[in-house]
């Protein structure tokens, strides 16, 4: 999703989701005034107090308990900051960089930035994102990740966003059709994996392995292993 489609979703919904943004307002000036000072000489205090309230009010579109998204929207608002920061050469990148795309950010993209963050221990560093993210990550995906000793219990589905795609060195869609833009100089890869979304765990199991499989080949092409 562009900068331009996903700014236009959220002014679509501006005058539902008005009167609940300003409940939180003071937690969400505080996150970015603390964001703010993080990014100091690489982005206005106004750019990321945007950030944090428009990943505030995306978050919100789709989720079903509000308790403690102000801090997961700072979580969002930092991590797309960060990206923006790559894409315009303003931070260093530290590594390569990998998005992962699926339609719900519930299931199979999860699945891949953890495992990937789990093997490459800092020398590849992996996000994911949403075409048409959901509430909350399937329960089934949450055990079966735990069977491997990866804890997804404190992530959540994000939208996809132009910053994160820019920063990517390599994107790599699971399902999401036509949704991710494209840049030039990028490499895309497609990967025909089967949604676990509503699935029964046996099969969410038969489905991580075989990203599994997916995704230590990838690291293998990354970061090549010297004997």
């Amino acid at each position: 999703m562009s900068d331009q489609s996903f700014n236009e979703v959220l002014s679509a919904h501006d005058h539902r989701s008005q009167p609940e943004l300003l409940m939180p307002e003071a937690v969400l000036s505080r996150t970015a005034a603390d964001l703010a000072t993080k990014y100091t000489g690489v982005f206005s205090p106004q750019t990321v107090e945007r950030y944090v309230f428009e990943s505030y009010t995306a978050l919100r579109l789709v989720a079903k308990v509000h308790t403690h998204l102000p801090t997961l929207a700072g979580r969002f608002a930092a991590d797309r900051l960060t990206a923006l920061a790559q894409s315009q050469g303003a931070v260093p990148k530290t590594a390569p960089e990998v998005l992962f795309v699926c339609v719900h950010n519930s299931g199979r993209s999860q699945m891949a930035a953890a495992l990937l963050a789990h093997y490459a221990l800092g020398r590849v560093h992996p996000r994911s994102a949403g075409s048409a993210p959901i509430d909350a990550i399937e329960p089934a995906v949450i055990e079966a990740m735990g069977e491997f000793g990866i804890d997804l219990g404190s992530e959540f589905p994000k939208p996809l966003t132009d910053d994160v795609v820019a920063a990517a060195d390599i994107v790599v869609s699971m399902g999401c059709g036509e949704a991710c833009p494209v840049y030039p100089g990028k490499r895309y890869l497609d990967w025909a994996t089967d949604d676990p979304y509503g699935q029964p765990l046996e099969q969410v199991r038969r489905i991580r392995d075989d990203i599994d499989s997916k995704v230590r080949d990838l690291l293998g092409q990354l970061v090549p292993t010297t004997d």
